[in-house]
């Protein structure tokens, strides 16, 4: 699975999860959206570990920089399940 196929999958969890539309870019972070609170990351991260039938390692969300970069993490766990 490519980096896009897994933002284009990561897009209806972002829409249903978020009150205002967010565009999903490989360079966009947390920080450019002021409703991504931290507790909204850990809402995003257990969908998209449900949505993928994956599971994170501790720490490893929180070292992503942007979307690109937990979409090739997301990438990398649903290659090794």
């Amino acid at each position: 699975m490519t980096r896009d196929e897994v933002i284009a999958q990561l897009q209806p969890i972002f829409n249903e999860l978020f009150m205002e539309p967010v565009v999903l870019t490989p360079e966009l972070t947390a920080n450019d959206v002021e409703e991504w609170t931290s507790l909204l990351q850990i809402s995003i991260s257990l969908a998209v570990e449900q949505h993928f039938g994956i599971r994170f390692r501790v720490g490893e969300v929180e070292a992503t920089r942007n979307v690109g970069e937990f979409a090739d993490l997301v990438a990398r766990r649903a290659a090794g399940k």
